[in-house]
């Protein structure tokens, strides 16, 4: 962690093991989709339009996702500590969030868009609400349905021993985003069975990987079902997109360590940009052409800025926010609306008030994400360790 105080120094050493780059790069895209949020409901004259603040912070991430999780992955050769370990990194801050929402339900109501059945509990359960169809209780969660669809290829195509050297992926799924836009208005499959489906296959492959017993095939049988899903979320161009922009991250960082070439990058790129112009489901105004096309360049810019920067120093405030950038991303929306039940809207108010507002908005979300950090984070990350380093262990003591 790049500091445990509150109060960070003003520059940290980038230490190559650290990747403090890294976490520089998830504090911009947390501080993007905070910003994204804020302005829109607090400081409309501050919200770019010209791009979408937002999706260019989840563009950054995604980058980041690919760049970091296969080769690491492939570093400690172990699907069992890579299943435990995200499940104990994603799940209890995850869990605790959706608590506090549903607690503060008869304040603050859930949105509409979330289906009130059992079929909702079961498209949180696995995380994949984007890919099943179902609406998030925050609609800041969407994302992690494709963190998680991206998790299920990464570890079916290890255990496969597919490693891509060729930068393949990325092109392969930009294509797929393409065609899928062209004749696709929507998800060839629907319904609530989805939903079920997908938890039931989850938890039986995930226990299969994490018990040893038949784990090759419960994680060939995830990566099958994590395609079939891209192809069923909500959109389905843009799901293809977006393991298109992650799979970019990986191909990214296997040219920079000599094992493959840097072209699929560009015409991966070039694709995805490309796809809202001929999509028939892209009628949102981030998705206009110029709009996604300078997000997305703007996102890569920033990745390959942070890049060239990698071997230097990096502004210990960034670091700080990436390191707590799962707080902040999860906890502001939480925190955003109960401002904005207390205050009421905020775009017509006179400009002292909405500077004001927003001051006092951060003020309480930077200390609130780190504690969630402190205190519920870490902990049970220390907790997902352990259990990985036991089960490793019982596994060579077997051996």
């Amino acid at each position: 962690m790049a500091t445990a105080h509150l109060q960070a120094p003003q520059t940290v050493q980038a230490a190559p093991s650290r990747l403090a780059w890294l976490d520089a790069l998830r504090g911009i895209g947390a501080l993007a989709v905070v910003g994204e949020h804020l302005t829109t409901w607090a400081m409309p004259w501050l919200r770019p339009t010209a791009f979408n603040l937002g999706m260019y912070g989840v563009l950054v991430f995604f980058l980041v996702s690919g760049y970091i999780i296969p080769t690491s992955l492939e570093r400690h050769g172990d699907v069992r500590a890579f299943w435990v370990g995200r499940l104990f990194r994603l799940y209890p801050l995850y869990l605790t969030v959706i608590g506090l929402v549903l607690a503060l339900a008869w304040w603050i109501p859930i949105r509409p868009e979330v289906a009130r059945d059992a079929s909702s509990v079961a498209a949180h359960a696995t995380m994949l609400m984007d890919a099943v169809g179902a609406a998030g209780v925050l609609n800041t969660m969407w994302t992690l349905s494709y963190e998680m669809l991206f998790y299920l290829l990464v570890v079916a195509l290890f255990v496969t021993g597919w490693r891509d050297r060729r930068g393949a992926l990325p092109v392969l799924f930009a294509l797929i985003a393409l065609i899928a836009g062209l004749v696709l208005s929507g998800p060839p499959l629907s319904g609530t069975w989805l939903a079920w489906l997908s938890m039931a296959t989850f938890v039986i492959g995930v226990t299969c990987v994490i018990s040893g017993r038949a784990g090759t095939a419960g994680a060939c049988v995830l990566g099958v079902m994590a395609l079939t899903l891209i192809l069923s979320s909500r959109v389905p161009w843009f799901a293809a997109a977006m393991l298109a922009i992650m799979f970019t991250g990986t191909a990214i960082r296997r040219w920079e360590h000599g094992q493959g070439r840097l072209w699929p990058v560009a015409i991966a790129a070039l694709l995805v940009t490309s796809t809202p112009v001929w999509a028939t489901n892209a009628g949102w105004w981030w998705v206009q052409p110029d709009v996604w096309g300078l997000t997305i360049v703007l996102a890569g810019t920033t990745f390959a800025g942070a890049m060239a920067w990698r071997g230097r120093r990096v502004p210990a405030f960034l670091a700080w926010l990436g390191t707590i950038s799962y707080s902040l991303y999860l906890v502001h929306l939480p925190i955003l609306l109960i401002v904005m039940q207390l205050t009421g809207e905020m775009r017509w108010s006179p400009m002292p008030l909405q500077i004001g507002i927003s001051v006092a908005f951060l003020s309480v979300l930077l200390p609130s994400s780190w504690l969630t950090h402190r205190l519920v984070e870490k902990p049970l990350q220390r907790v997902g360790r352990r259990l990985a380093d036991r089960r490793a262990g019982a596994a060579r003591a077997t051996a």
